[in-house]
């Protein structure tokens, strides 16, 4: 088992790992999505122990392996590492790639190694290459013999770092094939990657990250169907989102909808979309909600969905409850409801803007 407690990892002009906190369970076959730059790679190599962290704890088995004093060796003879580069010694031949951690780490003989070698070789579709040089090898068999070194050293932990993001799409499938077959094993796995569709058919849990940390921790069908979270829920529908926030009656209107026609204009969304949501921000905003509180406090969020090329907008405001369905503007409220196929209201009184008005825009 891993506990992360309290993780952090800092550089120079970055901080990728604020607070990360996770149980890892044995047997856990987890993928680890999120945008970019959000420390999924870092994550890995500080529980590797190849980036130490600049705070924070990790135990292996109930070992502190972040300590001063403990032996590294020991936690790398129980975890092993696939890179996204597959990291091959090029001057040495396959078979001798697979042999040279079993002799230093685990003390084998040669014949051993060389066994054993042969034998996951065999494993991942590449008997026969054993006295191939790296650069002999496609991108896709590199990566199979970095996979087949790993399991050499019969690590309890696996750590995949983007194991396919380096190879040519014609070769992913054979990559992950072989990952598959390995996350039926019952080894502990952490994959990083950004193919959705292969984190969703592996693995039992999904760690999304952002903000600093593990944002949202769940199964496949929590992350990838229903997440609970905000963040997750625009990364994986892959939302493209454009906010404003209006404090005062005096917006300048020319300047949002400039904002909202660049908008528009970087997410290929079509003049008809685009009419609409001009639409939205002038009758619901301006003409309704605006002249009902005087001083608003109104949040906007318009999110495009590039798959089902839907557009659905968020509106937040503090305020008494009003719903603006039942507003005294007709001619607006018609207009909205000749470009909506549907408008939704709720109020949370809990909430700084407890009103809360959604558009799925026709």
């Amino acid at each position: 088992m891993i506990e992360l407690r309290h993780l952090r990892k800092k550089y120079e002009n970055a901080e990728p790992l604020k607070d990360v906190n996770a149980v890892i369970n044995d047997g856990d076959v987890i993928s680890v999505i999120g945008p970019s730059g959000t420390g999924k790679s870092t994550l890995l190599r500080c529980i590797n122990m190849l980036e130490r962290p600049s705070g924070g704890q990790i135990l292996l088995d109930g070992d502190d392996i972040t300590a001063p004093r403990y032996d590294l060796t020991a936690a790398r003879r129980k975890m092993g590492m696939v890179f996204q580069s597959f990291n091959l010694f090029g001057h040495l031949t396959v078979i001798e790639n697979l042999m040279i951690a079993q002799i230093d780490i685990l003390k084998k003989s040669r014949q051993e190694a060389y066994d054993t070698g042969v034998s996951l070789l065999r494993r991942v579709g590449l008997a026969g290459r054993e006295l191939q040089y790296p650069e002999q090898l496609s991108g896709g068999q590199k990566q199979r013999v970095a996979i087949a070194r790993t399991l050499a050293t019969d690590p309890d932990v696996i750590l995949l770092d983007e194991p396919t993001s380096a190879l040519d799409p014609t070769m992913v499938g054979e990559v992950q094939a072989v990952i598959r077959d390995l996350a039926q094993s019952g080894k502990t796995m952490m994959i990083v990657t950004h193919e959705m569709n292969f984190a969703k058919a592996i693995c039992n849990r999904v760690f999304y990250m952002d903000l600093g940390g593990i944002y949202e921790d769940g199964t496949p069908g929590q992350i990838f169907v229903n997440p609970e979270k905000e963040l997750t829920r625009r990364f994986i529908r892959k939302l493209k989102v454009l906010e404003f926030s209006i404090g005062s009656a005096d917006i300048d209107f020319i300047g949002a909808g400039t904002q909202i026609d660049l908008y528009c204009l970087q997410n290929d969304i079509s003049p008809k979309e685009k009419y609409r949501i001009h639409l939205v921000f002038e009758e619901l905003v301006r003409q309704i909600l605006i002249p009902e509180y005087g001083e608003p406090e109104i949040g906007v969020t318009v999110e495009y969905a590039p798959d089902d090329q839907k557009v659905a907008i968020d509106v937040d405001y503090a305020g008494g409850r009003f719903d603006p369905r039942e507003s005294a503007n007709k001619l607006s409220l018609a207009l909205l409801m000749n470009a909506a196929e549907k408008i939704g209201y709720e109020y949370d009184g809990s909430k700084q803007r407890p009103n809360h008005v959604e558009l799925v825009l026709k």
